[in-house]
């Protein structure tokens, strides 16, 4: 899943440092591309579950016309205020539909994890609701890339 990353090692987060953070964070920024080239980037909420990120999307955006078109993703998930804070993860590869489009909560058990875990980061509630407007889109990335840049500093 993980390309190894040849620049930048001294900054790369570890896994378990990945998933931590990634599992901390609230919003991510995904970008998509058009028929005709053109890119689309748009913030959106996420879950990752240690192997995919999984994102909740309303089906009538540009983002899920421009998916159904060409499933080639891009996700940046990144926070920092100053150069020595900024740290983040990169994850690119193919977006899946999962479950119903929209999703009105139709029995799905590759869903019952990824919408637990949502359910608790974003609503600190166990069951997930539906509005069925929204529906899932797993990345299981081909790769991935990371920094942390407080990592420059050294040890304290």
């Amino acid at each position: 899943m993980t390309a190894t990353q040849r620049r930048g090692r001294r900054i790369m987060m570890t896994t378990g440092e990945r998933d931590a953070y990634l599992v901390e964070q609230r919003t991510c920024r995904v970008a998509t591309v058009s028929v005709d080239g053109r890119p689309h980037i748009g913030a959106l909420w996420f879950v990752w579950d240690g192997t995919s990120l999984w994102l909740y999307s309303i089906t009538r955006s540009l983002r899920w016309s421009q998916l159904r078109q060409d499933p080639r993703i891009a996700v940046v998930v990144d926070d920092g205020v100053e150069y020595g804070d900024l740290r983040g993860v990169e994850l690119s590869g193919t977006a899946v539909t999962v479950g119903e489009a929209p999703r009105t909560g139709e029995p799905c058990a590759e869903l019952a994890l990824p919408e637990r875990l949502f359910a608790s980061k974003y609503f600190g509630m166990e069951d997930m609701p539906h509005d069925g407007r929204h529906a899932w889109l797993r990345l299981t990335p081909d790769a991935v890339t990371s920094w942390d840049f407080r990592k420059l500093a050294g040890p304290s």
